[in-house]
């Protein structure tokens, strides 16, 4: 079975980040975000990947040829001149696609859960599409995947057949297709898999399901999101055994204080209140206080005096000394607000 991340997003709520890295690629907890998509993927039967680039499409292919190297699994790559949107992007990638059943993955979301069951009851049903849901967020605005009583999708974001009694839920960004799928795609132009060929497939008669897969599920795409999941990885919050080896804290030592740290990281002695990470080569300096709630990454340097809380410093990044962060992203000389309302 194939499978197929989407990478081609512009990431504009995540600027300046964004234009260092596309979404998949970022740094997440030292890794870049796609290793935990691959690791989820390859656990539920794939055995190769393709995506698709738009935006820093040199960035993007670099990082999923190495992560995919690490994976041992062969990647696909299609890059888009103009952005085709999630419809177009796996058309795009038909004849890598069309042999067999595949998933579809969206590139910005931390979502370590075991697909293997959806994966069979995809293939039992003969469904043309499985949406993977969960119940909606509450105080969220996502749009409602409404499913009637025996488990078929009726309608996505208020566009489909309908019918009376139907339930909303919300929509993870994984799906199993099959090849039919393609059959109801346009020729050629940017269009929605969700809003536009679903809704033709299923005027058309055929069968689109929605599943149930409970598990922690967040969406990155904007700074206070991408901080919140940080905490909630750090908290525990977040179930990592799917991701086996590429769990962010597999191959970390406690540190002073109850953190986590890579090899060659060099943390005070004193000053750190977990949860906290630091990752490969990261210099906290005496004198500096970080925590809790802070991820410190690769290179990243926390100066003396530096005071650090519920904040994620990328690579590279020197907290000077004295300075104060929180609820920030830290990037260079980038401090972007990532405000935790009531957290």
């Amino acid at each position: 079975m194939k499978a197929m991340v989407l990478c081609a997003g512009l990431g504009t709520r995540l600027r300046p980040l964004t234009e260092r890295w596309p979404k998949p690629a970022m740094p997440f907890l030292g890794q870049p975000l796609l290793r935990y998509h691959l690791a989820v993927l390859k656990a539920a039967g794939a055995t190769a990947v393709g995506i698709n680039t738009h935006h820093l499409p040199d960035t993007m292919a670099e990082v999923a040829r190495a992560e995919c190297e690490r994976a041992k699994l062969p990647l696909h790559v299609v890059h888009e001149p103009v952005i085709q949107g999630t419809g177009g992007g796996i058309r795009g990638l038909r004849e890598f696609l069309s042999g067999d059943d595949f998933l579809v993955f969206n590139g910005d979301i931390l979502y370590p859960v075991d697909l293997q069951p959806v994966v069979a009851m995809h293939r039992a049903s003969g469904a043309i599409a499985t949406m993977v849901l969960q119940p909606m967020p509450e105080a969220e605005k996502y749009a409602a995947v409404e499913l009637d009583g025996a488990g078929r999708v009726r309608r996505i974001a208020g566009h489909g057949p309908g019918g009376e009694g139907l339930s909303p839920w919300h929509f993870t960004g994984v799906h199993v297709m099959s090849p039919r799928i393609f059959d109801f795609m346009t020729a050629e132009g940017p269009e929605d898999i969700n809003r536009e060929v679903y809704v033709r497939a299923m005027a058309a008669g055929q069968t689109v399901r929605g599943v149930r897969v409970d598990g922690y599920w967040s969406d990155l795409g904007t700074p206070s999101r991408y901080l919140a999941t940080v905490l909630d990885v750090l908290a525990g919050r977040v179930r990592l055994e799917w991701l086996g080896a590429d769990s962010p804290l597999a191959g970390t030592v406690r540190a002073p204080g109850g953190a986590w740290a890579r090899a060659e990281a060099r943390v005070a002695s004193t000053g750190v209140e977990g949860p906290a990470y630091f990752g490969r080569g990261a210099l906290m300096e005496e004198g500096a206080s970080v925590g809790p709630g802070v991820s410190v990454g690769p290179g990243a340097k926390v100066g003396a005096g530096a005071k650090v809380q519920r904040a994620a410093i990328f690579e590279d990044t020197e907290v000077a000394p004295g300075e104060t962060l929180s609820e920030v992203l830290a990037w260079g000389p980038h401090r972007i607000p990532a405000p935790l309302t009531g957290r």
